[in-house]
């Protein structure tokens, strides 16, 4: 089983990781992404990255003097979203942390498949900036397959999403009918429909990952015990492509 995620827009260096960080899979277009996005004026990397003007700033300075083969952070330890803060890989035991390494995969726009302890530096890029590449209208279109390829490649056809739409959907488009894609839902039951909130959602896939990294789940029947931050499973709303969990609201 593979269980993928989505980065975190905010990340942090640290280079004192007792262990040296592992190579990106697709280090070589990572590096044609950061020749792309170096040539591009302040202006026009605002216009791709959509964020305020002192965010584009320390971007557009971090593109310029990027090196992605130096002063690396394991990335399960760089990304600082919410969905990281509550996984909290830093205090996993040993058997945790071979878990992960096993069965997580964060995906991301600008290094394409990550393993936890791959060593990445500090960008910004989301899977769905409108940024042209080698004839590719946007990132998407020069990803293709090869996330997909990669997360099958040892002949594991099991996929847990725990990715947002923006990310699983560079996975979904090439799936086939050996692949089992099971996507988690974490929402409130309002009128009738599920409803996701993008904060308590992303809060319970770190904690989804930190229960199977604990209990070292592999067989995905064990997440009906998941019952963090009031989450509980519902199987009258689940299906063999999602497995639902509600939270009663405030």
């Amino acid at each position: 089983m593979k269980i993928i995620i989505s980065p975190a827009k905010k990340m942090n260096q640290d280079t004192d990781f007792p262990a040296s960080p592992g190579t990106p899979v697709f280090l070589e277009q990572a590096a044609v992404l950061m020749e792309t996005v170096r040539r591009l004026s302040l202006s026009e990397a605002k216009a791709v990255w959509k964020c305020s003007d002192k965010l584009a700033e320390l971007n557009y300075r971090r593109f310029q003097r990027m090196d992605l083969e130096r002063g690396l952070t394991p990335a399960v330890l760089s990304y600082e979203g919410l969905q990281y803060q509550h996984m909290a890989p830093a205090v996993f035991s040993e058997e945790a942390l071979d878990y992960i390494e096993a069965h997580l995969r964060i995906l991301s726009g600008f290094y394409g498949v990550l393993k936890p302890f791959d060593g990445v530096t500090p960008y910004r890029l989301e899977m769905q900036a409108a940024l042209p590449v080698q004839g590719k209208k946007d990132l998407y279109e020069f990803w293709g397959g090869s996330l997909y390829q990669e997360l099958t490649r040892d002949g594991e056809h099991t996929i847990l999403n725990l990715a947002s739409k923006e990310y699983s959907r560079a996975v979904e488009k090439y799936l086939t009918p050996e692949d089992r894609f099971l996507t988690v839902e974490f929402g409130e039951l309002t009128g009738g429909k599920v409803k996701q909130k993008g904060t308590l959602a992303k809060m319970a896939r770190g904690e989804m990952v930190r229960f199977m990294a604990e209990n070292q789940v592999e067989d995905t029947e064990k997440l009906r015990d998941f019952h963090e931050l009031g989450f509980s499973f519902r199987e009258a709303l689940s299906d063999e492509r999602r497995l639902v969990f509600l939270r009663e609201p405030e």
